[in-house]
């Protein structure tokens, strides 16, 4: 099981006890072997999937000790105790956390420069780092605008869905242009498909779409039929989308068959419009920065 950062902060500070100096990697081996954090953990990604989790943890808990002056930077990536940090190690302390580090000047500083508001609701039972909780706020928002997108679809009227499903695909780089890459089908006389698109900007082959607003699952016989319709212009590749969800009969299904059909249900559908900006506007915007190591490299 990964350990929460605060948890991680007296065995970070022992470690660095003997008085010399180590590695940020020698730290987390070291701290993995002692929580007994698997392979398998230490990969574990946080929501953003730009961080492994326990890699995170043990980075914070470095900087909040480095605040509370327990800990110094040598060189790049590189540790050691400070006198501070040993005069705390004599007293045998239980256990450390965010609270306990505000007896030190040096954290209330730290503290006070940097939201100490934000700082108050980080007690002994905060789990998360700064950069999961980011993530995880991130996640919630995300999820939450989903839900709201995949519900104005639903409301749609067809035409307008299926011209928002291959508005997605162009965007996801098939084709181009709408102009050049896509068109829609007239309705009523699509033999099962409602649009057509180039797979790449020269048209050297082109995939099928059948978009379809369905509220219960989507089973294998409407998937098999939708690979029929194929068979009727001699298509290979197609992508079926809906707002609903599709039966794991379905999915069996097109994973034994010869030609390649993409399965995309409502929630996936959702996310992809999100992250290829269909339906959807840019609210805020916040870019997160760190430290250019290699600016303050003075070899």
């Amino acid at each position: 099981m990964i350990p929460d950062f605060q948890t991680v902060f007296l065995p970070y500070l022992k470690l660095l006890a003997d008085g010399k100096n180590h590695s940020s990697r020698e730290v987390e081996d070291a701290l993995a072997k002692q929580f007994k954090v698997s392979e398998e953990e230490r990969r574990e990604m946080i929501p953003s999937g730009r961080a492994k989790r326990f890699a995170n943890r043990v980075s914070w808990s470095g900087t909040y000790l480095r605040q509370a002056h327990l800990v110094e930077n040598v060189s790049r990536g590189v540790y050691r105790i400070t006198p501070q940090g040993q005069s705390l190690l004599t007293e045998k302390p239980d256990k450390l956390n965010i609270r306990s580090l505000k007896r030190f000047p040096e954290f209330q500083e730290f503290q006070g420069r940097f939201g100490s508001k934000s700082e108050e609701q980080h007690e002994e039972s905060v789990s998360q780092t700064p950069h999961e909780v980011l993530d995880t706020t991130y996640q919630s928002l995300r999820n939450e605008l989903a839900t709201e997108l995949l519900a104005k679809l639903k409301a749609s009227s067809p035409t307008f869905f299926e011209q928002a499903v291959v508005d997605l695909l162009v965007a996801m780089g098939y084709g181009g242009s709408l102009a050049e890459a896509a068109s829609l089908t007239r309705r009523g006389s699509d033999e099962g498909i409602d649009g057509i698109i180039k797979e790449d900007k020269l048209g050297l082959d082109t995939i099928y779409v059948q978009a379809k607003r369905w509220e219960g699952q989507v089973g294998r016989p409407v998937v098999q039929a939708f690979s029929g319709s194929l068979d009727g212009v001699r298509a290979r590749k197609g992508v079926m989308l809906t707002t609903s969800r599709y039966s794991s009969e379905a999915r069996e299904y097109v994973a034994k068959i010869e030609k390649k059909i993409v399965l995309i249900d409502g929630e996936e559908l959702s996310k992809l419009m999100i992250d290829h900006n269909i339906g959807v506007a840019e609210s805020q915007n916040y870019v997160i920065k760190k430290i250019d190591a290699d600016y303050f490299d003075e070899e």
